[in-house]
């Protein structure tokens, strides 16, 4: 999966990264390359969370769960 990101430079001099496609996606690095290494996580970590929210609401008994890799 591709996702736009926007880097931006802090007061304090940090990177800011984010994600605008998912809503609170945001990291951090002390430069360029360590805060797109850490929003490549973070959007790992987002889209993690929003499927466990999801398949959590979505269970019903006696229905197997399938798992899709994207």
């Amino acid at each position: 999966m591709v996702f736009h990101v926007t880097l931006t430079q802090a007061e304090d001099g940090w990177m800011v990264a984010e994600c605008p496609a998912l809503p609170g996606c945001v990291s951090q690095g002390k430069d360029e390359q360590e805060a797109l290494t850490n929003i490549k996580e973070a959007i790992a970590a987002w889209l993690w969370a929003e499927d466990q929210k999801a398949a959590a609401q979505s269970r019903r008994p006696n229905q197997p769960e399938i798992l899709v890799s994207v």
